[in-house]
């Protein structure tokens, strides 16, 4: 159950772990109007620049950190990572590493998948904003694959969350999208085919190794009262926030 007082969701899968600070943005408890109403944390929308920084401390203050340690970018729907190793805003990535304590990896959504990874012994976590086009690139596995190959990260240890985003019954696409997508991962109930990022993200970390997956069951689209949906609301809409990192 979402309340209207509710600034953020905490993953069960992620409960127990005391020192990490990761979850998902909703869309209340901001001071943005409609139509970014009300806790909108996109920078690049067309809502006013300094309500949008009062969200974003909004947040960091319910999470007990500073927005100066989130380390965020402008995502472009590809397949870069950012290993990043100091707080910062950069361009062109869409999966973010946090490979030190008190850096907040936060990647922006509004319908595509948010997918946090987190590794408590290594004390590392990644953010991955993961679209259809970054979905097909693999962007998902890949991050995994770095945070196993170059960061010793053991596949059973790592913790998975798929959050909320648009839904299979809602994420209509046309063929030549639907082709990209295993069989498996797509339905075509009457003249156009659907899409199911969530399962796609969860088959491709077991693919990896990755059991341990808690996949949220909310949709942005049936559940706009509680999410930005760039679907539902034509593209004028507000961005929510998926972050995951580390205290010391």
């Amino acid at each position: 159950m979402i309340k209207h007082s509710d600034l953020y969701l905490k993953p069960e899968i992620f409960k127990h772990i005391s020192s990490l600070v990761a979850g998902v943005s909703t869309r209340h408890g901001g001071k943005s109007q409609a139509p970014y109403h009300s806790l909108n944390l996109g920078v690049h929308t067309e809502d006013q620049a300094e309500i949008i920084q009062e969200n974003i401390s909004l947040l960091c203050q319910s999470l007990g950190i500073k927005p100066q340690q989130l380390a965020r970018s402008f995502q472009t729907h590809q397949d870069l990572i950012w290993e990043c190793e100091q707080p910062d805003y950069l361009s062109g990535f869409d999966a973010i590493i946090s490979t030190q304590t008190n850096i907040y990896s936060a990647v922006g959504i509004a319908d595509c998948c948010p997918v946090l990874l987190v590794d408590p012994v290594q004390k590392i976590t990644a953010a991955i904003h993961a679209g259809w086009k970054g979905s097909v690139l693999g962007i998902v596995p890949k991050t995994a694959h770095l945070l196993i190959s170059k960061y010793q990260c053991v596949p059973e240890n790592i913790l998975a969350y798929i959050g909320p985003c648009i839904s299979l019954a809602h994420f209509e696409v046309g063929d030549e999208v639907a082709a990209q997508f295993p069989e498996d991962c797509k339905l075509k109930p009457a003249n156009k085919w659907h899409v199911d990022l969530k399962k796609l993200h969860a088959n491709q970390l077991q693919q990896v190794g990755i059991s341990q997956i808690e996949i949220s069951p909310w949709c942005t689209v049936e559940h706009n009262e509680h999410f930005f949906s760039h679907r539902k609301e034509q593209g004028i809409t507000g961005r929510m926030l998926a972050f995951a990192g580390f205290q010391s």
